[in-house]
């Protein structure tokens, strides 16, 4: 039997690393001949730089950058095989894995740190990049990015403005004079699920403000600033970021990748399914499993374990989910080769039980899954 392991990250609990080899364990331990690939993805959120550095036998640099709240933090990003491509994960400098629940704050919080990643990968001369946008804590439309790369965005006295999404309302004007100029000779792209403009109802301010620590009044003055930003770029760079497909991606990082970098946005998922030859895998598989922490509506929309069987539907292979909790009727996902979802919660249990002994419940998942699919 061939079996493919393609699942993302489980948020709070494990990695899509961690997951894979708890997996591969348990297969093992039922089946000890059966033939396991591991292949652990993200789909433009945390995880997409581990499970494509890994994916290809890459490495990691590891360097000293500006956090979210303005500190110093350590964050890494990686080297494809090819060794020149490299993987930006925003979240490893500018993430809200870096800010305390108590201290998230989108009106203050940066993506200065993001800047400074692709500004050291710069200068160690690569010129291909893949941005993975998820996990963001930040709300200043990149401006922070912009600024690490040599923008200055300066307000009326010509004084540069702070950090965060409360002063970009200060923004009179954006002078690129010194803006990198070795980024118009290199090629990004940018992998998000994220399909969101900038502003509005649907924008990043609306949708994904509060998770981000923002009031109710926090809202409506982040959506007038990134309201003044947008107008501004558009004078300066003719191109309107307000009701633009994935500009609201990372608080409106997506917008600044959009309106100031050689860029395509791709669906992160897609991405890696093509940098770790998923279809490679499933010419002759029996059965792929994948999943995520939580199997829900959103997961329709560009996530992982959709974009995984959807891959393998193709090749006719069957797909079975296990999430964290599953909130959808699996009939939903029928028409793409899915034909079950597994909980890992076996039985009434709080959110922090199942975190606490996720390693247990998803090898006892699995393990389930493989003797019940295989049984004969």
């Amino acid at each position: 039997m061939k079996i493919v392991l393609a699942p993302d990250s489980f948020k709070g609990s494990m990695t899509a690393t961690e997951v894979t080899s708890y997996m591969s364990y348990s297969i093992s331990e039922a089946y000890p001949h059966a033939e396991i690939h591991a292949l652990p993805v993200g789909d433009g959120g945390e995880g997409t730089m581990e499970a494509l550095v890994n994916a290809t036998n890459g490495t990691f640099i590891t360097i000293t950058v500006t956090g979210p709240l303005g500190n110093q933090v350590t964050a890494q990003y990686g080297v494809l095989d090819d060794n020149k491509t490299c993987v930006i994960e925003m979240a490893e400098a500018s993430g809200l894995k870096h800010v305390p629940e108590e201290k998230l704050n989108p009106m203050i919080t940066t993506t200065y740190g993001t800047g400074e990643l692709i500004r050291d990968a710069l200068d160690k001369g690569y010129k291909k990049f893949i941005l993975a946008i998820g996990g963001s804590a930040t709300n200043d439309a990149g401006a922070g990015m912009l600024q690490a790369l040599g923008a200055r965005l300066v307000n009326k006295d010509l004084n540069d403005i702070p950090f965060g999404g409360a002063a970009l309302k200060h923004v009179h004007h954006i002078d690129l004079k010194h803006f990198d100029d070795r980024i118009q000779h290199c090629s990004f792209v940018i992998a998000t699920d994220v399909k969101n403009p900038l502003i509005g109802q649907d924008g990043a301010t609306h949708v994904f403000g509060k998770q981000k620590g923002a009031s109710t009044s926090e809202i409506v003055l982040l959506e007038q600033n990134l309201t003044h930003w947008a107008d501004v770029v558009d004078s300066t760079q003719h191109i309107r970021l307000h009701e633009l497909a994935g500009a609201g991606a990372a608080g409106g990082l997506g917008g600044a990748f959009k309106a100031f970098f050689p860029s395509e946005f791709e669906d992160g998922i897609k991405v890696v399914i093509n940098h770790i030859h998923l279809e490679d895998y499933l010419q002759d598989a029996d059965l792929v499993i994948t999943g995520e922490g939580k199997i829900d509506f959103q997961t329709f929309y560009g996530k992982t374990p959709i974009g995984i069987a959807k891959c393998a539907q193709k090749f006719n292979v069957p797909v079975i989910f296990i999430g964290g909790t599953v909130d959808v009727d699996i009939d939903t996902f029928k028409d793409v080769g899915v034909v079950s979802a597994f909980s890992l919660t076996d039985g009434p249990m709080s959110l922090a039980h199942t975190i606490a002994n996720s390693e247990k419940l998803i090898k006892k998942a699995t393990k389930n899954i493989v003797k019940t699919f295989f049984h004969n």
